[in-house]
């Protein structure tokens, strides 16, 4: 089959064959070599598998298709990326064609007070904010907020969903981090439809937490979950990692007997609170991103310009590099759930592999941020993507097997874009000095495809 019958027979002609992994059946094209000119690019690549496709279903509709020659996406002509890539045409040449990112719905923005600092899409049935008003915030779906997290007296920087592998539990917790030097948790219950106000309206209704945690002499910038949801550690800018229990196990008794001190002691806080179990020491500036991908690891990045991991058991840092440049957040994902993302005040999204010995440089290095990297997450279901925030006003979506961003979002915030993070696996959750969480459903469908 030729892609173009008009194209002059002195053009040159290279015989491909497509591939793919894309599911259904119905997806896939023969086998069979095609005919397609040298100059065709991915677009032209497209039209062919589009045509192919709608001749096996004539109720096909048009779909967007990306192309990967040996790992790598075509960005270029065929016949330029031949060229550069020093790949001969007297075989037959493999083409492997996946959906590409489309472009997505943006629902209505849910607008807070004041910037939106931390956002947590971990949970699919709600969104979770951090807000500069010192209020957390949980929405079913945009506009739809449910609950208001009151308590702290300063900006929420951090707000996470603590792990727990008990999926019949009545409660969820939450951790959240701010800037007045604690952190708080907190229990909703895990039915978020059936929840209203305590004066049976749907206005949002208020919550206070169970526990608040004391031991940083700074504002704490971030916090993460043990896999097991028996622990949190959180990073702040007095440059240590402290661990805290997140077992309520008295919370009840000593919840009863504030309530009953409360009638004559306005003054009482119906809270309970936790010191740190363990202090990880090393870093010699703020830390200002924590993640804890392992129940013995946690990985951390601060300004001082390092990423470490740290040993659980031993509070020692068992792995440390330094880039050379104040670093914002990090991330654990990709391949084998190994692979360690960190954005920097360069502008530079950098990755690293521990795995690599011998060699301490980044695996991978985007650069198309105009501006400070504030937030970076790997996707759950994808080892080959993951997502950054920028000051810039910019959300990007990466690929790694292309320098380049796959899809980039810059009409969703007005100023600049203080997190971000998956949600419901095909959608991305942001939030911004617009003081908006914006919510882009259906993004990325072909991610997780």
């Amino acid at each position: 089959m030729d892609i173009d019958g008009d194209a002059e027979k002195n053009q040159k002609i290279v015989q491909v064959r497509f591939t793919t992994k894309l599911e259904p059946l119905s997806l896939r094209v023969p086998n069979n070599p095609f005919s397609v000119p040298s100059e065709v690019t991915r677009f032209g690549l497209s039209t062919l598998i589009n045509d192919l496709l709608h001749s096996k279903n004539g109720e096909w509709k048009t779909e967007p298709f990306d192309f990967l020659i040996g790992g790598k996406f075509l960005r270029t002509s065929l016949e330029v990326f031949l060229t550069n890539e020093r790949i001969s045409t007297e075989k037959v040449l493999e083409i492997e064609y996946i959906c590409s990112v489309v472009p997505r719905k943006q629902e209505e923005p849910s607008l807070h007070d004041d910037w939106v600092s931390a956002v947590d899409g971990s949970n699919p049935g709600f969104i979770l904010t951090g807000c500069y008003d010192g209020l957390g915030r949980i929405w079913k779906a945009a506009g739809i907020c449910t609950h208001v997290l009151e308590g702290h007296s300063a900006v929420v920087t951090s707000i996470r969903v603590i792990n727990s592998g008990d999926l019949s539990a009545e409660h969820i917790r939450v951790a959240t981090t701010s800037e007045d030097r604690s952190l708080r948790l907190w229990k909703i219950g895990a039915n978020i439809d059936s929840q209203k106000s305590l004066d049976g309206f749907n206005h949002p209704r208020k919550l206070t937490a169970y526990k608040i945690l004391r031991g940083h002499n700074a504002s704490v910038k971030s916090v993460s979950s043990q896999p097991s949801g028996n622990m949190v550690c959180s990073g702040s800018w007095d440059s240590t990692i402290n661990l805290w229990q997140t077992n309520d196990a008295d919370a009840e008794g000593d919840l009863a007997s504030i309530k009953k001190r409360k009638k004559g002691d306005a003054a009482a806080q119906p809270l309970m609170e936790g010191e740190a179990v363990s202090t990880l020491v090393g870093h010699t500036q703020g830390v200002t991103s924590v993640a804890w991908p392992e129940n013995d690891s946690i990985y951390s990045a601060s300004w001082d310009h390092s990423v470490r991991r740290w040993d659980v058991e031993t509070g020692s840092d068992s792995w440390k590099l330094f880039c050379g440049k104040p670093l914002n957040c990090i991330d654990v994902g990709g391949e084998g759930s190994a692979l360690v993302a960190a954005g920097a005040s360069d502008n530079i999204l950098r990755i690293w592999d521990p795995r690599r010995p011998g060699t301490l440089a980044p695996v991978y290095k985007f650069s198309s941020h105009t501006s400070w990297i504030s937030a970076c997450k790997w996707h759950s279901k994808s080892w080959l993507h993951l997502l950054s925030a920028s000051y810039d006003g910019k959300i990007m979506l990466w690929d790694l097997r292309t320098e380049w961003p796959v899809a980039v979002s810059d009409d969703s915030h007005e100023d600049k874009v203080l997190c971000v993070d998956w949600w419901r696996g095909d959608s991305v959750v942001s939030g911004g000095a617009d003081s908006k969480l914006c919510i882009a459903s259906g993004t990325f469908g072909a991610v997780s495809r």
